[in-house]
């Protein structure tokens, strides 16, 4: 399996060294970056949200696994029972609903190391999808919240842990 850095690096196209970098950074920091603005600006919104129907039959047939993988092989406790949450929250992205802070806030009981495991796999999922285009756009789109999810637990690990 793939490096965390080398995923972000792979589906962001941000080159390793900034993504250490980025990694580091505190996230209302990172939250309020011209990196992380012109990323979500990159986005082919138009293209994600003609494709949702695509993203929301991935999700539907994919997640219950990956959830099913995250409760039994990584040991985390709070799992969605369903594919539903995931799909209105990526939707509602999409649309301008849904918040990056919303985002954070509903992953910090994660613990780091299994959202940091995960991250792989979970961009993984639209692997199936047989349009490049489309396939490549999503895995960007997931990479880029994940990457706002990962540079949140690092934070909280740096706040959480004793010196």
């Amino acid at each position: 399996m793939q490096s965390l850095i080398s995923t972000f690096a792979q589906y962001s196209d941000i080159a390793q060294p900034q993504l250490e970098v980025i990694l580091s950074h505190p996230l209302n920091e990172f939250l309020n970056s011209p990196e992380l603005t012109q990323k979500l600006d990159s986005l082919d919104s138009p293209l994600l949200k003609e494709t949702l129907p695509t993203a929301g039959a991935v999700l539907a047939k994919e997640l219950p696994p990956f959830y099913n993988w995250l409760k039994n092989e990584l040991g985390v406790k709070r799992v969605p029972e369903s594919p539903d949450h995931t799909t209105a929250w990526v939707i509602g992205f999409v649309h301008h609903r849904e918040s990056l802070t919303n985002l954070v806030d509903l992953h910090r009981p994660v613990p780091r190391a299994a959202l940091e495991a995960s991250i792989p796999r979970l961009i993984a999922l639209f692997n199936g999808v047989q349009n490049a285009k489309i396939r490549q756009e999503w895995q960007k789109a997931i990479a880029i919240l994940c990457l706002v999810l990962v540079v949140a637990a690092r934070e909280q690990d740096k706040l959480t842990v004793p010196v």
